[in-house]
């Protein structure tokens, strides 16, 4: 078998014919979980940046951004079409008429032939889903939900904000729009072993869900894991250990999910730990040899359970 795992630029190529890129913007929006609504700490691995670039306390635009974006990535790596990625905080949490105006910006840039709105599942409702979904007539719209993991014991001590039946009601309302589904899952969290881990799989495999981010749980300067980290209370993912659980997540989801990342991509300036997580292509090199030494891909798991089954 040649293809391990259903990945995003086949996916990309498959619907458009081209290399297509995502652009981060920052669109200088907020969350729930940093202005005071749920708490102003944030997540206990996120820093003031909320994941982002900074461009916009730099006075960039959306238009700005995508237009840098487009540029960049077009020398890099010959992309002709885009995917203007709102990825800093949470992008459906502000007033309906600023989420429209910064939406319909970044679909009036040249080339930009989609959405993907990164956002929290307590942090949406049904009139900015309509709206989303009144772009995918003409348009691919992807919504990210920041899930992490299954365990509501997790999401409570990482300081998460909201639990597990919120993203389920959230992917709930979701359905049925034409609008794609991602979740984003963290490995290596406080708490969690080789047995919560998969079992986050596990539970996600079944909801309808069309495609996934796996994030390592790296340690970023200005975050409390720091504290954590440097008081010993907590340990990082080895390389070769993140690589294995990671392929055992990969056999217990559906061939159909679109594998959208398979790690985490720190800064460089603000990674305390651990060194490996910079290494990105290594990581994933490993993934893919480890996968072929194990003669093994997305879904191998749920293929058995069904052979068995057919069997019995």
């Amino acid at each position: 078998m040649n293809k391990r795992y259903n990945d995003l630029n086949t996916c990309f190529r498959s619907i458009f014919g081209c290399r297509v890129q995502k652009i981060s913007i920052d669109a200088g929006l907020s969350c729930p979980n940093r202005d005071g609504t749920i708490s102003t700490k944030g997540c206990i691995y996120c820093n003031a940046k909320g994941s982002g670039t900074g461009a916009y306390t730099k006075g960039l635009s959306v238009t700005d951004q995508l237009v840098r974006g487009k540029k960049w990535l077009s020398k890099r790596y010959k992309a002709k079409r885009f995917i203007a990625y709102f990825q800093s905080f949470s992008n459906t949490y502000a007033p309906f008429d600023r989420l429209k105006n910064l939406y319909e910006e970044a679909l009036t840039v040249e080339d930009v032939v989609g959405l993907s709105i990164g956002t929290r599942p307590d942090c949406v409702d049904k009139p900015v889903l309509k709206l989303l979904q009144s772009y995918t007539k003409n348009y691919l719209v992807w919504i990210e939900y920041g899930l992490q993991s299954v365990h509501n014991k997790t999401l409570a001590f990482i300081n998460r904000g909201h639990d597990f039946q919120s993203f389920k009601k959230a992917v709930d309302i979701t359905g049925n729009r034409g609008i794609k589904i991602c979740v984003h899952i963290i490995l290596g969290l406080p708490g969690e072993d080789r047995n919560h881990m998969l079992e986050t799989a596990r539970k996600i495999a079944d909801m309808g869900i069309d495609g996934i981010k796996l994030h390592l749980l790296y340690v970023a300067k200005g975050t409390e894991l720091e504290k954590f980290y440097s008081a010993g209370k907590y340990r990082c993912l080895e390389q070769q250990e993140y690589v294995d659980i990671v392929c055992d997540f990969l056999e217990l989801i559906p061939q159909n999910m679109i594998i959208q990342r398979l790690t985490g991509d720190p800064y460089s300036k603000e990674l305390v730990a651990p060194a490996w997580s910079i290494r990105n292509r290594e990581t994933l090199v490993l993934i893919r040899n480890t996968l072929e030494k194990r003669n093994s891909w997305q879904g191998k798991e749920l293929e058995l359970v069904t052979v068995h089954g057919e069997n019995w």
